[in-house]
């Protein structure tokens, strides 16, 4: 099934923990009062400008798996690949903040608002990565109501864990997401910028679970598989 989903732009609001985490400030009670200026200044904009919105379309392992294809890798070469065929379901996304919120980043910057920009663009970016989450949590409850108990669901996406941003063209192919004015350059880019893509891969807890020594792995700077994996197996630590 094919769905376009429009969110409540609270429903793309990120976690202002999440936003100071990413760019290595204090805690919130902790910030100087410039900063917190900022950090208000930016989710008010953020509010205003932001347009969540959403393509999901269902596809079967053999589908996925011919989206694969043509990057002539191994699955083993991917964690994506090493998870999805213990999936219960599976479905491709493109989701978006839409373009009023980068042209008002690039204008900061263009202005030389250099912090007031970082501020802005550092609230798009988790709010970008929120709208994956926000997916999954969607597919779940559906996978649930097909009749699949004890299911768990996570994004996976292009440009992580050994999945090249290539990956993109096929996906964007068999998705279309145009229609919710995402498309991509022949980097690979997606346009408007602060958009995600991927793969929900729902299933039993452990079907998420992979030995991180993947190629990629190596080169890894975020390292936050562990915990994303611990949390959804309800524990204090993965392995």
């Amino acid at each position: 099934m094919r769905e376009i989903v429009r969110f409540a732009k609270t429903e793309a609001l990120p976690r202002v923990g999440d936003v100071l985490q990413a760019q290595a400030l204090p805690a919130e009670d902790a910030l100087a009062p410039r900063l917190r200026r900022l950090l208000d200044d930016a989710f008010a904009s953020y509010l205003l400008l932001v347009e969540p919105r959403a393509v999901c379309e269902d596809v079967t392992l053999q589908g996925f798996a011919a989206l694969l294809a043509p990057l002539e890798l191994s699955a083993d070469e991917l964690a994506v690949g090493r998870v999805y065929p213990r999936a219960q379901a599976l479905a491709l996304y493109v989701a978006t903040l839409g373009e009023a919120l980068p042209a008002r980043i690039r204008k900061l910057f263009d202005e030389d608002e250099l912090a007031e920009g970082y501020m802005l663009d550092a609230v798009a970016s988790a709010g970008a990565d929120l709208l994956g989450d926000r997916l999954a949590e969607r597919f779940a409850a559906a996978v649930v109501a097909r009749g699949v108990p004890g299911s768990r669901t996570l994004p996976y996406s292009p440009g992580y864990c050994g999945w090249p941003t290539t990956g993109q063209r096929q996906l964007f192919a068999a998705l279309r997401p145009e229609e919710i004015g995402v498309t991509l350059n022949d980097s690979c880019l997606m346009s408007p910028i602060k958009s995600v893509s991927g793969v929900l891969v729902a299933g039993p807890a452990e079907a998420h679970r992979f030995r991180p020594d993947l190629e990629s792995c190596h080169h890894c700077r975020s390292r936050d598989c562990g915990p994303r994996l611990a949390g959804l197996l309800g524990r204090g630590k993965a392995s």
